[in-house]
């Protein structure tokens, strides 16, 4: 059987192609204005990928903040339920699941058996995500990459009051003026950020004995090691392909509901 996994994001589209559960396709497009067209483009190129064409998959499911939008897939699950199937399937001894992305960060305990107990989001802020890390890198005038890397070299802890990314970004333009190194700065943007996700992941019951990272922030060692060093926790998994997290939970399930149906792909959006 194969099924795809549609992650609708604000910002990214990913696509999870498994065939008999075994991951055989992916892709990632940006969202744009038209999630449906983008989506359908994705499963198109991750079919690819995986060697078919789109009309050879027998069960779509999907997720993210875009999922409404995407009419053409079989079923729908939230991002807490795709998030704790991947996560258990790659990692199952995990216990608290962790998923930062462009827009929203989201924290889920989850039990032996991989079945959510609790979750906790962010207050629909962005200076608990993905967009917040953008907007400071571009104050600081570097990559995401340098950004990230940066941080991790600094040894000082230099706190940061504002509470929202147009606030933070007038922070940091302040303390380039006071001369403060970039790396100290980014280091500051990251303990911020990280205090935030720290504090979600405690709301949702924190499980210290195995926590997992997700996400495309998780890409970013700088949030990685401050996130580590906020929580006290020794050492954080950050998982195989974060971004791609919610695509493959939503596949796993595509292929316990598709299993015995006879669904398939709905009608092709307009104009893709």
């Amino acid at each position: 059987m194969i099924t795809a996994g549609i992650d609708v994001g604000s910002k990214n589209i990913h696509v999870v192609i498994l065939r008999d559960e075994e991951l055989v396709g992916r892709w990632v497009v940006a969202s744009g204005f038209e999630q449906a067209e983008a989506a359908w483009r994705a499963l198109e190129g991750a079919a690819g990928d995986a060697g078919i064409t789109v009309e050879d998959v027998d069960y779509t499911v999907g997720t993210g903040v875009g999922r409404k939008s995407v009419d053409f897939v079989d079923h729908r699950v939230t991002e807490i339920a795709a998030d704790a199937r991947g996560a258990y399937r790659l990692i199952p001894d995990a216990r608290t699941v962790i998923d930062v992305g462009a827009d929203e960060a989201r924290a889920i305990r989850i039990d032996e058996t991989g079945k959510v107990l609790d979750f906790a989001v962010n207050e629909k802020c962005a200076a608990g995500a993905g967009v917040f890390v953008e907007a400071m890198s571009r104050a600081l005038e570097v990559s995401l990459q340098e950004f990230g890397e940066m941080s991790a070299r600094s040894k000082e802890s230099i706190p940061m009051n504002a509470q929202c990314t147009v606030f933070a970004e007038s922070e940091v333009v302040s303390l380039i003026h006071n001369n403060v190194p970039k790396h100290d700065i980014a280091k500051a943007c990251h303990d911020a950020m990280a205090g935030r996700v720290a504090a979600m992941a405690r709301r949702a019951g924190l499980e210290e004995e195995k926590v997992v990272l997700g996400g495309g922030v998780a890409l970013n060692m700088g949030f990685v090691k401050a996130l580590q060093e906020t929580l006290s926790i020794g050492e954080i998994t950050v998982l195989p392909d974060p971004e791609f997290l919610g695509a493959l939970g939503a596949a796993i399930i595509g292929a316990e509901k598709g299993a015995g149906t006879t669904a398939g792909l709905g009608k092709q959006p307009q104009g893709a």
